[in-house]
């Protein structure tokens, strides 16, 4: 099968991240930080070498880097541990359902007030978050790549309205993450990542990256392996945040990921902003069909079919030519209302650098048979 589904999961890893995955498993099935014999420490040093390369790749401190199960999860803590009752949230119109459903939660539960923005009347999505601005307004969440067309949001110019306003800023960077470069501090005090994705890990392995200033709540409670005697949870970084057992074979996958993403970043960009090139270009000369996304570094493009729903269109793709690409609202319901998308949804074709330009032209042959039914 030919796989263009990479940005709701990874499909390639790179031979180091499955041999670590396995080394694992298969050698190393021992609690990290949980015991003092050789196994378990094995375990911690892996666990802390990965929280080092995170936090050189983001712009952190390895303390301060908390992984978790998924972006989601990431999201969470980031949102429900830092809001408190009359915070004035704004978010956007690109959201993922990770930040929409727990502040729209929030909002029903008469914890927060909540803007949703989107660049309207001339202004650019910066302009309409600065207009939302409120005396209560404490924080702002963002996505830092679209999950459904690959556009990436005006990092710079809304961190640096939030650090002047002294707002806190989360960014989403499910998508962004190990494509585009992305750092705390400057404005930006928390990213969340799914290390499946662009960080090319595992499933099963989030981060969540702070920068030296943000306290939070944590959202579970549990063994750390500190402080058995304190029946409160820890204060202490990371622990605070880590209750329960870490998935030590998705962090030994994401480690590897993390240190290869380090070193290639910006010739995978490349790699996926000519792939993504290619593609568009391809697609606005079949008739028919309405192209949404631009040249883009996470190597995302998304696209209609006139005569088709998007879900049919991926099912045809599928079945009669083997390729992998997802159809349909990709979570992102809001964003779907702003393009005007949300009654067929679209198709979303999304590369890797393992990809191929020979893959990716029997794609197109293969979309402009369908535009022909």
């Amino acid at each position: 099968m030919i796989y263009f589904d990479n940005s709701a999961t990874g499909g390639f890893k790179p031979r180091a991240v499955t041999d670590a995955v396995f080394s694992s498993v298969r050698y190393l099935s021992a609690n990290p930080g949980r015991s003092g014999h050789r196994l378990s420490l094995a375990g911690a040093e892996t666990v802390m070498r990965c929280r080092e390369t995170i936090a050189n790749l983001f712009g952190s401190k390895p303390e301060r880097v908390i992984f978790t199960k998924n972006c989601t999860e990431a999201l969470n803590l980031a949102i429900f541990g830092y809001v408190k009752k009359g915070f004035h949230v704004i978010t956007t119109v690109y959201e993922h359902n990770s930040v929409l459903r727990p502040l729209f939660y929030l909002k029903e539960q008469g914890v927060i007030e909540l803007s949703v923005v989107k660049p309207k009347n001339g202004l650019t999505l910066e302009q309409s978050i600065e207009q939302s601005i409120k005396p209560n307004t404490r924080l702002v969440v963002l996505n830092s790549v679209s999950n459904v067309t690959g556009e990436s949001l005006p990092i710079s110019k809304v961190s640096s309205i939030c650090k002047q306003q002294n707002i806190t800023l989360i960014l989403d960077g499910a998508q962004g993450g190990g494509h585009i470069p992305l750092s705390v501090g400057k404005g930006v005090s928390m990213i969340a990542l799914a290390g499946h994705k662009g960080l090319l890990g595992i499933m099963g392995s989030g981060v969540l990256v702070l920068d030296e200033t943000i306290e939070l709540s944590p959202l579970l409670y549990g063994g750390t392996g500190t402080e058995t005697f304190n029946l409160s949870q820890p204060q202490t970084f990371p622990e605070r945040f880590e209750a329960g057992t870490l998935n030590l074979p998705a962090i030994s996958g994401l480690y590897e990921g993390a240190k290869l993403i380090a070193e290639s970043l910006t010739s995978f960009a490349n790699v996926l902003t000519n792939y993504t090139k290619s593609m568009i270009s391809g697609l606005k000369s079949i008739n028919g069909i309405t192209c949404y996304s631009n040249p883009n570094p996470s190597g995302i493009v998304a696209f209609a079919l006139n005569n088709l729903p998007s879900n049919e269109v991926a099912d045809i793709l599928s079945r009669d030519y083997d390729i992998a690409v997802r159809g349909g609202f990709h979570c992102a319901p809001l964003m779907h209302e702003f393009l005007k998308t949300n009654g067929d949804g679209l198709v979303r074709a999304s590369v890797a650098v393992q990809n191929s330009t020979r893959e990716i032209n029997y794609f197109l042959s293969a979309v402009e048979n369908i535009a022909k039914l």
